[in-house]
């Protein structure tokens, strides 16, 4: 299972800086102790980012 955010850019083939933001939170999340959820305006590249362990809410 990838871990760090470079990890996670590899593993689903995403590339620049559009997704470097995406894939930080994504790591962060990840690495917490459930339950997490994160707030964003943007769920589908973190809903890919972080899977089905983390609950992903649209603002």
């Amino acid at each position: 299972m990838p871990g760090s955010a470079a990890d996670l850019l590899r593993a689903h083939d995403l590339h620049g800086h559009k997704y470097a933001i995406d894939s930080a939170l994504a790591a962060i999340a990840r690495a917490s102790r459930p339950p997490v959820t994160v707030l964003t305006s943007d769920p589908d590249d973190l809903t890919l980012l972080c899977g089905n362990r983390i609950r992903i809410v649209k603002v």
